[in-house]
């Protein structure tokens, strides 16, 4: 039984990777729009050091950025959705896609919402602030969070549930000026992206197990989805 649920565990980790990958992929292609050089193109730049950081594969990141560029010859038609709503027991969350048929991507969310309640534009985004959002970690001993903020430029900051991981979050035009001012505060940046962050998040402690596991489920659900890229949950503790 052990090895089976181990070679299980295996197989999830892959496929998460693989949807780490894809994501990346999509948001490469994006940004290369804008330029197939990283040094001039600092969205491009950022993702760049994410899929290195991630261990994409360097095949894959090129064919990313070509395409996105437009050196392929290959069309990138993606377009960016925002889908709002409330997952089980009024938690309310943002689900950014990209797609590259919207006319596919809306009736599959509406499916995966049956569970929850999807909304209209502007009926949760107004409970969340649009941020950026700088996942970094302490690159020398003794790095101070606060005082790295503060010096950098960001507006507030989040310790993360792992150890020494820290979300930086700034005003959404300074998220590159942050990033490159970060290390020379002692932090190494390990991801950089706008987001939403919720100004009045459920507490998950006033739900029950039950309850919580409704949730997880749901937002399991719509994170599989092939077109979902993030998802911001209003879920605290």
């Amino acid at each position: 039984m052990g090895a089976q649920w181990k070679a299980k565990g295996k197989e999830l980790a892959a496929n998460a990777k693989g949807r780490l990958f894809g994501r990346l992929a999509k948001d490469i292609m994006i940004a290369a729009r804008s330029g197939a050089d990283p040094a001039s193109n600092a969205r491009l730049r950022l993702l760049v050091e994410q899929a290195r950081k991630v261990s994409m594969p360097k095949e894959t990141l090129d064919r990313a950025i070509k395409k996105g560029a437009g050196l392929t010859g290959d069309a990138v038609n993606f377009e960016r959705v925002i889908y709002e709503g409330f997952a089980p027991h009024r938690v309310p969350l943002m689900v950014e896609c990209l797609t590259d048929n919207v006319n596919r991507t809306a009736p599959e969310m509406r499916v995966l919402f049956r569970k929850g309640q999807l909304g209209t534009s502007g009926s949760v985004a107004w409970d969340f602030d649009h941020v950026g959002m700088i996942e970094a970690e302490p690159a020398v001993a003794g790095a101070d969070a606060e005082l790295a903020a503060i010096e950098a430029g960001a507006q507030d900051l989040e310790v993360g549930d792992e150890e020494g991981s820290t979300t930086f979050l700034t005003d959404p035009a300074d998220l590159d000026l942050v990033s490159r001012a970060l290390p020379a505060h002692g932090f190494r940046v390990i991801s950089a992206k706008l987001g939403y962050k919720p100004k009045n998040p459920v507490i998950s402690a006033g739900l029950s197990a039950e309850q919580l596991e409704e949730v997880e489920t749901f937002l399991a659900a719509i994170d599989a989805h092939d077109d979902v890229q993030n998802v911001f949950v209003g879920l605290s503790g």
